[in-house]
């Protein structure tokens, strides 16, 4: 959720966490109050495989920023919950673990009234392609920090973070305190979303960009500072650091920028812009736009209009046809395999992943490691579905 054409409550935002159709459609199902539906598959849906030639580790983090009140609680320090996804050497880690612990994932489907249609197991359970405690491969690696929408848990991204990581990018996936309808923390506790309660207009949401912008700057800190929280930190190349993220991930990435310059690139997927780019700019540092298909050039998100001009380095503008917010997320993929599709955004599952895959990877190669990606440079034939704006 991050559309200004929406006014906001707590309500409208656990509604918006998953696709409308694909909840409705469940709801139906499992009331059996809709001749027609068929009734959502319960066995564990896969996410796609990552494309790069490493394995994939996987590290979780809980760190702890005492230096700042929690802004939401309003008590005790904040904190954030971490998942750091890694080329790994072949052979080693633990099978993958849970998509969701139970408590995280049981939250998510009352919060869409998809309790009663797919059983928690069947969300826990879906298959991902890292594997925890393995060993990084040799070499320092770029950096690349993903931070999910408004009420989603960092999961969502898992399709993207898992394929960077193959690819030779350090991934660290984050989830802000307080800020997602369910994250596990250490210690029993399952935070949710109190910033839903008091959050509503540009204010409100920006609160939420500037807090995730010192998110990302603490995160740095405790990744790349002389005493790393994360043990394998010494394969993080300092001076090769870009962020990411869906809907107000992707807002917080240009935030995080504007006030550190350790970020060398951005990616909003399909966000609004609640903390403006400085009127200086963001240093000639390159940043993507990449929305849903109504999010051209005078479409819905007003905001990519309004500060597109002061994106003085290199930039694009991207949107996909057929597809909508949660396109760049994990839920199609899961929903297609669920028996669910959104009909509103009909962009299969797996071509949503392959996509976004494409041209965030495309991205960061080309400004990351310096290798030219020509599929930036205007439509590919392979992909039309890709639209390039100039506005």
């Amino acid at each position: 959720m991050n559309r200004r054409r929406i006014t906001v409550t707590a309500s409208a935002l656990l509604a918006l966490l998953l696709p409308l159709p694909l909840a409705a459609a469940s709801i139906a199902a499992a009331a059996g109050s809709a001749p027609g539906v068929q009734s959502p598959r319960t066995s564990a849906p896969e996410l796609p495989r990552p494309t790069g030639p490493f394995p994939v580790g996987r590290d979780t983090l809980h760190l702890v920023d005492r230096s700042r009140t929690d802004p939401w609680s309003g008590s005790g320090p904040r904190e954030l919950m971490v998942t750091m996804s890694y080329p790994a050497r072949p052979h080693t880690g633990a099978a993958p673990g849970r998509y969701l612990t139970d408590e995280e994932a049981r939250k998510l489907l009352i919060s869409r009234g998809l309790d009663r249609a797919i059983p928690v197991e069947t969300l826990t359970g879906t298959k991902t392609h890292s594997r925890p405690g393995a060993r990084p491969v040799d070499g320092r690696r770029p950096l690349v920090i993903l931070s999910p929408g408004f009420t989603a848990h960092r999961a969502t991204l898992t399709s993207l973070a898992e394929d960077l990581a193959s690819r030779g990018y350090v991934v660290a996936a984050v989830d802000h305190a307080y800020e997602s309808v369910g994250t596990a923390f250490p210690g029993g506790r399952v935070l949710t979303c109190l910033a839903c309660e008091q959050t509503g207009g540009e204010a409100g949401y920006r609160k939420v960009t500037d807090t995730r912008a010192l998110d990302a700057a603490f995160l740095l800190d405790r990744l790349t500072g002389p005493r790393p929280a994360w043990r394998h930190a010494d394969v993080i190349d300092r001076g090769r650091i870009a962020m990411a993220g869906h809907s107000i991930g992707g807002a917080s990435a240009v935030a995080a920028m504007a006030v550190d310059s350790r970020i060398r690139a951005g990616i909003n997927l399909d966000g609004g812009f609640h903390t403006p780019v400085p009127d200086a700019g963001l240093s000639g540092r390159p940043f993507m736009l990449i929305g849903a298909q109504n999010n051209a050039p005078g479409g819905d998100m007003t905001s990519w209009d309004r500060e597109w001009p002061k994106l003085e380095g290199w930039k694009r503008w991207l949107t996909f046809a057929d597809s909508g917010h949660f396109t760049f997320t994990d839920f199609p993929v899961i929903g297609d395999q669920l028996g669910l599709p959104d009909p509103d955004a009909p962009l299969p599952g797996t071509r949503s992943v392959e996509l976004t895959r494409r041209y965030v990877a495309a991205f960061l190669d080309q400004h990351l490691r310096g290798l030219p990606r020509p599929v930036l440079d205007g439509p590919s034939a392979d992909t039309p579905e890709v639209r390039f704006h100039t506005p």
